[in-house]
């Protein structure tokens, strides 16, 4: 970016360039000691509590509402292009069930060990899908925004992201994750790995500082992007179930998803690691060597007991920000709700500082104006 064209955004943006710092080819103001030591708040594909999740009106909400990153999941077109949604399957969040020029589309696969019927991206074109359009996929929330909004591709969810950190003048991050990469490049021959990356390179964010953090459950791809770019990267794990002692199911029954116990990538190769692995000493280095963060499951942080009448006893913390911190790996836990009430009892602001207080680095949220306000009312106190 010449000096020239610096001197004229700080103008016109009111930003003097010795308070700013550069994103691509915008000048944002820095954030201040303070604001940098926030927890970073993630919205969960959008401002899925109002909008239908993964749309760029959802998106736009969420900087709205004070987000400081965006999440949008990728899965890959048939004709090889990353759209925005939560998983290959299409009919829990758009309306293609309801079409009739698509129904000889709804088809059988396996993913992650686990049979499913439904309509799969990888058998629309781009075009196709841009004919669909998005609706909640969430009970209990409001349906008044179905049938309108279109489904985004990652391209343009990036150019939402510049555009809103120009207007906001802050830097609005996103936060994609790769979607079961492994039954991507299956499919297809070519690595969705480097499709995503050939998106950060376009939009000149495929480095470690650009407002990126790239996510996956499994281990493999991640590892690949490591040796590929310096782009910010975070393991998700998790697990199948909470016990009622509070300690973590990963024995997942036969024919459900082998993901949610172990990275799949894992399963595929003979590896019998579960994703309890990634919770110690030994896990967390490993993490270290191609990773920046790991991404966990709110239980993981802490849990809690059940009692046989239902009452929920919140468990300590466990050391696992402890040990993450230690091989300095940032923990962005997933997926804060209202609806659910185990850790909050029925006070999210209290939930939100449960965690805060805990030492997590940031987090996802279904309720970005929720979170952003008890980041701050947590730092006031």
């Amino acid at each position: 970016m010449n000096t020239f064209k610096s001197i004229t955004l700080a103008i016109l943006t009111g930003i003097s360039l010795s308070s700013c710092e550069f994103v691509d080819d915008i000048i944002i103001k820095k954030p201040t000691p303070v604001e940098s030591k926030k927890p970073l708040i993630i919205a969960h594909r959008g401002a899925q509590s109002i909008l239908p999740e993964h749309t760029l009106e959802g998106f736009e909400k969420a900087v709205a509402l004070g987000a400081d990153f965006i999440e949008p999941d990728l899965v890959l077109t048939k004709d090889g292009h990353l759209i925005v949604r939560h998983e290959p399957m299409l009919s829990g969040t758009t309306n293609v069930s309801e079409l009739a020029e698509f129904t000889t589309l709804k088809t059988t696969k396996e993913l992650d060990g686990k049979m499913v019927s439904d309509w799969f991206a990888s058998d629309f074109t781009l075009a196709q899908i841009k004919t669909l359009k998005a609706k909640q996929a969430f009970n209990g929330r409001s349906k008044e925004f179905d049938n309108q909004f279109d489904i985004p591709t990652f391209e343009e969810v990036i150019k939402l992201a510049k555009k809103q950190s120009i207007l906001t003048k802050k830097n609005i991050g996103i936060y994609p994750e790769i979607k079961h990469p492994l039954f991507h490049n299956e499919i297809f021959d070519f690595k969705m790995e480097d499709k995503l990356l050939e998106a950060l390179n376009k939009a000149n964010w495929n480095h470690k500082n650009a407002p990126v953090f790239v996510q996956c459950f499994e281990v493999a791809p991640l590892q690949y992007i490591n040796s590929k770019s310096t782009v910010k990267l975070v393991q998700l794990i998790s697990t199948y179930n909470i016990n009622k002692d509070g300690s973590l199911d990963y024995n997942v029954p036969a024919g459900d998803f082998i993901s949610y116990g172990s990275p799949f990538d894992f399963y595929k190769n003979g590896d019998t690691r579960t994703y309890e692995f990634f919770t110690t000493k030994e896990g967390m280095e490993f993490t270290a060597t191609y990773a920046d963060g790991i991404g966990p499951w709110k239980p993981f942080i802490i849990s809690y007991k059940t009692s046989d009448a239902g009452d929920i006893e919140l468990l300590p913390a466990t050391d696992f920000i402890t040990l993450a911190h230690q091989n300095n790996l940032l923990v962005h836990p997933y997926t804060f709700r209202n609806e659910n009430t185990q850790w909050s009892g029925g006070n999210p602001e209290a939930e939100y500082h449960l965690f805060f207080d805990a030492g997590v680095d940031g987090l996802f949220t279904d309720y970005t104006d929720e979170a952003v306000q008890a980041v701050n009312t947590w730092v006031e106190n």
